[in-house]
C-alpha cells in the first residue's frame, strides 16, 4: 500500500514538473513587454471604466491614445475626466488636445406624479427592469418612466437622484460626467446624452410615448402628441411616429423659448432664462 501511495505521489509532482516547464517557456513566449506610456497615460485617467469612451475599460483608451497619431487624437475623448484630463494626456504625447462640447445626461419623460398620476398599484421587486417585463407601467404609458430608480442606484457617479415632488429621477448637471451608465440601464430607453449648452441652455422633446395623440394625452398630459407645430418653428424639428424629436443641431438660444412656448402640451423643456425648467 505504501508503495503505491509513492508511486501516485511520484506521478503527481512529474505532471506538475512538466506543467511548470510549460508555463514557464509559454509565459516566455507570449510575454508582451508594457507598454510605459500607455501606463502612464492610464494613471492619468480616472479609473472609471464606464465604456462612454468607447472603450473596454480606461487601460484599452490608455493603449488607443498611445498608438493614436495626432489626428487620430483629436477623435479619443474620456468624458468623465474631460477637457482637463484630455489636455495632460496631450501634453505627455505632444500632442495639441482638440475641444469637446460638454455633454450631460438628460430624461426624456415628464411622466411625474401630476401629469401622469397611477392607474394601478405595483407589487413585486422595485426594479424598473423586472417591472418593465412584466407591465406596462402604473400609468399606462408604455413607453414613461416606471419611477422605480434603477438609474439612481446604478449611476457610479451620484449624479441621479429621485425627486419626491415629481417621482421621477432628477440628473445633477454638475455632477453628471456623460458616462451613459443610465442610458444603457433603462428599459424604457429614456436617457439621452446631449450637449450642455451655452451657460446650460438647451431644448429638447422629455417623452418618448409614441402613442396617438389622444391616448398619448390620457396616460400623460406632458406627452407629445405629434401636433407638429414644433416643425413650423424650426424645419429641423422632426415628428415621426406621434414623437417629436429636436435635434442637437437646433440652436437652443435662438429657437428654445419659442419652441417650449409653441407645445401645446409642455413636453419641450428649454432650459433658458423664460423658462426654468431641468
Amino acid at each position: 500500500m505504501s508503495s503505491l501511495i509513492l508511486y501516485n505521489a511520484l506521478i503527481l509532482a512529474a505532471i506538475a514538473v512538466v506543467a511548470a516547464v510549460v508555463l514557464y517557456f509559454a509565459a516566455k513566449k507570449f510575454y508582451v513587454k508594457p507598454n510605459v506610456l500607455a501606463e502612464e497615460i492610464a494613471a492619468i485617467l480616472p479609473q472609471a471604466n464606464c465604456g462612454a469612451c468607447g472603450s473596454a475599460g480606461c487601460q484599452d483608451f490608455a493603449n488607443k491614445c498611445a498608438a493614436a497619431s495626432e489626428e487620430d487624437f483629436r477623435n479619443l475623448y474620456c468624458p468623465v475626466g474631460g477637457k482637463d484630463v484630455m489636455a495632460k494626456i496631450a501634453q505627455k504625447l505632444g500632442y495639441q488636445a482638440s475641444s469637446h462640447e460638454k455633454t450631460v445626461a438628460v430624461l426624456r419623460c415628464r411622466g411625474n406624479c401630476e401629469n401622469a398620476p397611477d392607474k394601478v398599484e405595483y407589487i413585486g421587486l422595485k426594479s424598473c427592469r423586472l417591472a418593465s417585463r412584466v407591465f406596462v407601467g402604473k400609468t399606462g404609458c408604455p413607453n414613461g418612466c416606471l419611477r422605480m430608480g434603477d438609474c439612481v442606484r446604478n449611476c457610479p457617479f451620484g449624479a441621479i437622484e429621485m425627486d419626491p415632488k415629481t417621482g421621477l429621477p432628477r440628473v445633477d448637471t454638475e455632477k453628471c460626467t456623460s458616462c451613459g451608465t443610465c442610458v444603457g440601464i433603462c428599459p424604457r430607453g429614456l436617457y439621452e446624452i446631449r450637449p450642455v449648452g451655452n451657460n446650460g441652455v438647451r431644448v429638447y422633446v422629455a417623452c418618448n410615448n409614441q402613442q396617438k395623440g389622444a391616448l398619448a394625452r390620457k396616460n400623460c398630459k406632458a406627452a407629445c402628441i405629434g401636433c407638429m407645430k414644433c416643425t413650423k418653428v424650426c424645419a429641423d424639428v422632426t415628428v415621426e411616429n406621434n414623437l417629436s424629436y429636436i435635434p442637437t443641431t437646433v440652436d437652443a438660444e435662438q429657437y428654445g423659448a419659442e419652441l417650449a412656448a409653441n407645445c401645446p402640451t409642455g413636453a419641450i423643456i428649454y432650459t433658458g432664462k423664460s423658462n426654468e425648467q431641468n
